[in-house]
């Protein structure tokens, strides 16, 4: 039970398991067209996204930082691959929209350079740095897009977010491979341990001949370029850029999915299987919601209730309060006896 994955999995195992009581069919999976339906399958497909900018969230935690504007970058990425696109003669070329991609790419990394410059190299508080492109990264995604939903008609832009790949859609496989390159480079080299140094004792890692500040901006721009990402995925799975909408508060449910996940907001250790877990466990919140047909004007309430408790229950802290409270009810004689004693 103390094993950091313990709570995360069970969680998700439960959300799981009420959905198969109130809906049997829940765990089908069909073959349709040559790919996969259901409802797990829909889990993966629409969770990529959040798992996307979630694990790049887990890196800014651990150097004891937080990035805000995640959701902006999402609608900038997306604003601007779109725009690109529909600014070509021929939408379906594949050079276009290998074009489009880069120049998104590329702008993703350069939000997320400017938000490491805020940060470590001029010395602004993290949720001060990161609000200033959460609030204007919506007017540049406005700019970009003239202020109008931009839709596009090219098979090969929407196959980044609604193609397949072995009957399963390809961004499982986009988030599989960004999970993977996190993962060997955080825990088969050094940068790992350099983060959660930071994170940890910025101070003394800096003293111990870390560059703090360049692990820092490293940090933020692998979170820029996984927010770029998953503004492709969004953008191409419904062919269209919304400037106004698209990523709307992706940074609290990827904070939220990082927390439930085992990492601390006080930086240091961080768990990326934890975070992917703590995603799915949203995602499936979010898709229990609707079958269980919860009123749309309480949905939000509800999510924010279930998270809550999945904060309390993981917390190791408030689980040891309610145990330490039950026997003091169950045994108050014992406990009269000891404070006499």
């Amino acid at each position: 039970m103390k094993h950091h994955l313990f709570w995360p999995v069970t969680l998700l195992a439960l959300l799981l398991l009420f959905n198969l009581l109130y809906d049997p069919s829940f765990f089908s999976i069909k073959i349709r067209d040559g790919r996969l339906y259901g409802s797990l399958i829909d889990i993966l497909n629409f969770g990529a996204p959040l798992m996307l900018v979630a694990i790049g969230m887990t890196l800014v935690i651990a150097t004891k930082g937080i990035d805000l504007s995640v959701g902006s970058i999402v609608a900038i990425t997306g604003a601007m691959a779109c725009m690109t696109i529909s600014k070509g003669t021929d939408q379906n070329s594949l050079g276009l929209v290998a074009m489009a991609v880069i120049m998104a790419l590329g702008l993703s990394l350069l939000l997320g350079l400017w938000n490491g410059f805020l940060v470590a190299g001029i010395g602004i508080q993290p949720i001060i740095a990161t609000l200033i492109l959460m609030v204007a990264g919506r007017g540049i995604a406005q700019l970009i897009t003239n202020g109008q939903i931009i839709t596009l008609n090219s098979g090969n832009y929407k196959y980044i977010g609604a193609g397949d790949l072995f009957r399963l859609p390809f961004s499982i496989f986009i988030v599989a491979v960004v999970f993977g390159a996190a993962v060997l480079l955080t825990r088969r080299t050094a940068i790992g341990m350099f983060i959660e140094s930071v994170g940890n004792k910025p101070v003394a890692s800096r003293l111990a001949g870390i560059r703090a500040k360049s692990v820092m901006i490293a940090a933020y721009l692998f979170c820029g370029l996984c927010a770029g990402i998953a503004g492709l995925i969004l953008s191409s799975n419904v062919s269209s850029a919304d400037g106004n909408n698209a990523g709307l508060w992706y940074e609290l449910d990827a904070i939220l999915a990082v927390v439930i996940g085992g990492t601390s907001l006080n930086g240091g250790r961080f768990y990326l299987a934890g975070t992917v877990i703590g995603a799915l466990i949203i995602q499936t919140l979010t898709t229990t919601i609707y079958v269980i047909n919860v009123s749309p004007e309480i949905t939000l309430v509800v999510k924010a209730f279930v998270v809550l408790v999945v904060c309390l229950i993981q917390s190791e802290s408030f689980r040891q309060a309610i145990v330490s409270r039950w026997k003091t009810r169950r045994y108050p004689a014992e406990k009269e006896t000891t404070r006499h004693a």
